[in-house]
């Protein structure tokens, strides 16, 4: 192709060859026309001339199609089919300046195959060589030739003119197909980057759900066992208690499976109010639970926050206060926001130091995404405070 190399995306030919096959055959049937109409020379000359145009057909149709119409033609095929088709437009040019008309079909076909140093090339023979054989053959008068060879000179120009442009614009096309793969080829990487992000989102999500929820209920199990398997032989009705506990949490453990598998919102929240999904998990914990504020409906992602905040910090309590701790959980609802305190009176810890685990910092991603905060205050043997703040969004306040 003129100004390409090597195959493209789109090859602007193609959508309109067929233009291209009439525009072909529309310019050689007149130059025939001509040929045939003219009065001089006589017969043999015109016979001859039109025999050569007929060859132009079938080398055309069989070799030169299939080189304009392929992406990245090879070079050598390109310049095979011009120079065939150059050899058998001469004589013609030579023997009926007319036959020059076909030079409107043969120019294009240069700039659509050829480098444009080469189109440049063939579109100077093309249109100097049949004029300068012509003068040489029939010795025309000085008039004509002049005449004759300013036409092919301006011809020329305006045919290497048209040519550049056209090939610029065939370019211009290229670089517009290339930058249009680059896009769609931009537009797969980011919906394929974008389905794995919500690939790995969705499996922290679980993730999380699984930890705030199964992984807790089945930790409060556990200890419950082995506050039962202690409490059998002394204290037989605190064993009883403590098997209620762990009944009411593996039944709370399996409605929250089945909420996980089906999508739903926590099974605390389906029975009713925040507050009343706080008593009722509180209760699980053996905490209090103190209300304070304007109790009204939460965004459900905002009220799912607070619960699961609230159980992983009665689950922390459970786990690491120690023995004989307590807990206290105080909800306030306030103008723009709500703020759920965890409190309890065991061994604390040092608030400052790293510490490994998926606790901590999972409430306070949760947090972050409702765009709230976190903040844990402990110390060694201070207990421990949990608090939560999340902002309410205008709409929902009063």
């Amino acid at each position: 192709m003129s100004g390409a190399a090597g195959p493209r995306d789109a090859h602007i030919w193609l959508r309109t060859f067929r233009l291209w096959d009439s525009y072909f055959a529309v310019v050689w049937a007149a130059t025939l026309v001509f040929v045939l109409g003219t009065p001089e020379p006589g017969w043999p000359v015109r016979l001859t001339t039109a025999g050569f145009l007929l060859l132009l057909v079938p080398w055309y149709v069989w070799f030169g199609r299939r080189v304009l119409m392929e992406e990245g033609t090879d070079e050598r095929r390109a310049l095979s089919y011009i120079a065939g088709a150059t050899v058998l437009f001469l004589p013609p040019g030579v023997l009926i300046g007319e036959t020059r008309l076909m030079a409107f079909a043969l120019v294009p076909q240069c700039f659509i195959c050829l480098r444009t140093r080469w189109a440049t090339v063939a579109v100077t023979v093309i249109n100097i060589a049949p004029v300068a054989g012509w003068a040489l053959l029939w010795r025309p008068s000085p008039q004509d030739v002049f005449y004759n060879s300013v036409f092919a000179v301006v011809t020329l120009v305006f045919s290497v003119a048209m040519g550049t442009w056209i090939a610029r614009i065939i370019e211009q096309s290229h670089e517009r197909a290339d930058l249009l793969a680059e896009l769609e080829a931009s537009r797969e990487e980011v919906t394929r980057l974008s389905a794995e992000r919500g690939a790995l989102a969705e499996r922290e999500r679980m993730s999380r759900e699984i930890h705030d929820t199964l992984a807790q209920g089945f930790t409060s199990v556990l200890m419950l066992v082995q506050a039962v398997d202690a409490e059998l032989a002394r204290d037989v009705p605190a064993a009883r208690r403590h098997l209620g506990l762990m009944e009411a949490t593996a039944r709370q453990n399996l409605a929250e499976a089945r909420a996980l598998v089906a999508g739903r919102a926590p099974a605390d929240l389906d029975a009713g109010s925040l507050p009343e999904a706080m008593r009722r998990l509180a209760a699980r914990h053996e905490a209090e639970v103190s209300v304070t504020g304007d109790v009204r409906p939460l965004p459900p992602g905002l009220e799912v926050v607070a619960l699961r905040s609230c159980q992983e910090a009665l689950t922390n309590v459970r786990r690491h206060a120690g023995p004989g701790a307590s807990a206290t959980v105080a909800l306030a609802y306030a103008h723009g926001s709500l703020t759920l305190a965890v409190r309890d009176t065991g061994c604390g810890f040092d608030a400052g130091a790293p510490r490994q685990g998926y606790g901590l910092r999972g409430l306070r991603r949760r947090a972050a995404e409702v765009r709230g905060t976190a903040e844990v205050a402990s110390g060694p043997g201070d207990g421990t405070t949990v608090t939560v703040l999340l902002p309410i969004p205008e709409r929902t306040s009063p």
